[in-house]
């Protein structure tokens, strides 16, 4: 099936060259371009993409509020938010506002086009040794939520096992390996720990394990 993207980029040449690289696949179409947040918002309600490739810094609306309001909104498109450095607050709160993963703008044109198919199939992108920098420098400067054991208490043991190991970064495969389990029971306990807790994905989890404490900063285990 094709894979229906909106581009939003305050830079017409980002977005023409994301435009090319993407439409030479022949299962992804760009549906519809925006320079800033609230283009994009309007670009959205109309075109009904997949996808939304998002910049976060544009004037006007930024990326951070114009990812919280699609997800939030009727269509909700799953969004890839676009940055110049790897270890950006920005990229933090995009997440946090409900973005599937994020991707440098100079990456590769196999690791974009991988990433808006990721997305598209409901999964999040970021490499995870990126991703536990990110947090770690950003989350590991404050203690643990107050309210962490109260949220972690609905989950059992196993879960609690399943999360801590998405939160340091493993993939499926890694934690069946590491728990001696299925990739299906893990796909499994994974579902009910995002049910359980009211997060939308993955990468919300790895928050969540991060600003609850499951990750120990100093040792990254």
């Amino acid at each position: 099936m094709t894979v229906r993207v909106v581009l939003v980029d305050d830079q017409t040449l980002v977005r023409t060259g994301f435009r090319l690289v993407l439409e030479e696949t022949g299962d992804i179409e760009v549906v519809g371009e925006a320079a800033d947040g609230s283009q994009a918002l309007d670009v959205v309600t109309r075109s009904r993409p997949d996808v939304v490739l998002m910049d976060v810094r544009m004037p006007g609306l930024d990326g951070i509020e114009a990812t919280r309001r699609i997800r939030l909104g009727p269509h909700a498109a799953r969004v890839i938010i676009l940055t110049t450095f790897d270890l950006d607050e920005y990229v933090l709160a995009g997440l946090r506002a409900g973005a599937s993963g994020f991707l440098l703008k100079d990456a590769l044109a196999a690791d974009l086009i991988s990433a808006v198919r990721v997305v598209a199939a409901g999964e999040a992108v970021a490499a995870p040794s990126v991703t536990r920098r990110l947090f770690a420098h950003y989350l590991g400067r404050t203690p643990p939520r107050p309210d962490a054991d109260a949220r972690l208490a609905a989950l059992t043991e196993r879960e609690r096992e399943v999360l801590t190991l998405v939160a340091r970064g493993l993939s499926n495969a890694e934690i069946a390996a590491a728990l001696f389990v299925s990739e299906s029971t893990v796909k499994t306990h994974l579902g009910r720990i995002l049910a359980k807790l009211g997060l939308r994905d993955r990468v919300q989890a790895v928050i969540l394990g991060y600003e609850c404490g499951l990750v120990d900063i100093g040792t990254d285990r």
